[in-house]
């Protein structure tokens, strides 16, 4: 078994998950993944999709020509594998789609984000995949601030939004790995067939830690201008639930009204923002200088020496 933190969870898995950060604790692992026979079907599933479907307390997903995946209960996770799958293949599902629905099914807010700890607060970055929410997390990590998640960001609510730290290495393109020279950094591709790789990020936090700010990333299309822009707390409670990981299944799962909850809180205790900018790498240094200006201006300070 090889051992995991992830979001605040030891987690023991048969196979190696590549990109993310041994266990650092001796706790008991709270989750357990491993290779077993995985059904084609569910009895009397209550939901149904094309590609996955639930009971009360189990969740099956097909990846044709990967596995199939089995959630159970809170804390078990079988993969039972295709003959054509590789390591790569069943790590990418089992680290990313997989695990996320468990967090889902455990109570976690689970946001499509990155985040970097500024001062003694997470800073989340939230899109659809390819808007840029790693390539940002590393270019401010060059900049010295530690790197909390990549990608799947669990929060908590009570008593306040705390998110937890995924234990990751980020998931940069090439040309990302290159323009932000980190090519030091880089290490295998995330899958063989495409040029993403892990990255190593120049320092990481594995503290859970209270949210300072959200800001959802979109490019500068009329009306959109580029700046950074509040919300309030009604299109916040859309935001976030837009950049749910897995948007239906929160649906499905009944969740809509814990994340209206957590946008409201979040709304309140940190703020949510869009942040419009232009998404080549030319102007990076232009956006990373004002999300330093606004954490200034909206007290968070902690800016690295």
């Amino acid at each position: 078994m090889f051992s995991y933190n992830i979001s605040s969870l030891v987690v023991d898995c048969e196979i190696e998950l590549p990109g993310r950060l041994a266990a650092t604790s001796n706790r008991p692992a709270e989750i357990t993944i491993r290779s077993a026979i995985v059904p084609e079907a569910l009895d009397a599933p209550i939901a149904v999709a094309p590609t996955w479907e639930m009971t009360r307390d189990q969740f099956l997903l097909r990846v044709p020509g990967v596995a199939r995946f089995l959630v159970v209960g809170d804390d078990t996770i079988l993969f039972d594998a295709a003959a054509t799958a590789t390591p790569a293949d069943l790590a990418i599902f089992l680290a990313g789609s997989v695990f996320g629905v468990l967090l889902h099914l455990r109570g976690y807010v689970v946001l499509h984000a990155s985040a970097v700890r500024v001062g003694a607060c997470a800073i989340l970055f939230c899109g659809a995949s390819g808007a840029g929410k790693s390539t940002i997390a590393a270019a401010l990590a060059n900049r010295g601030y530690p790197v909390v998640t990549d990608d799947i960001c669990a929060v908590t609510i009570d008593p306040v939004p705390i998110v937890h730290p995924d234990g990751r290495q980020l998931k940069l393109w090439r040309e990302a790995i290159d323009a932000l020279a980190m090519s030091d950094k880089a290490r295998e591709a995330v899958r063989p067939s495409i040029r993403k790789y892990y990255v190593e990020p120049p320092a990481a936090d594995r503290t859970p830690m209270p949210i300072g700010a959200i800001y959802a990333l979109r490019e500068p299309r009329p009306p959109a201008v580029i700046g950074i822009q509040q919300l309030p707390p009604a299109v916040a409670a859309a935001k976030l639930h837009e950049n749910a990981y897995r948007p239906r299944l929160v649906d499905r799962l009944g969740q809509a009204g814990l994340y209206f909850a957590a946008a409201t809180r979040i709304a309140s205790d940190a703020g949510v923002y869009h942040l419009t900018r232009r998404r080549d790498f030319a102007s990076m240094e232009q956006v990373l200088r004002s999300l330093e200006r606004h954490w200034d201006a909206i007290g968070l300070g902690g800016r690295p020496a």
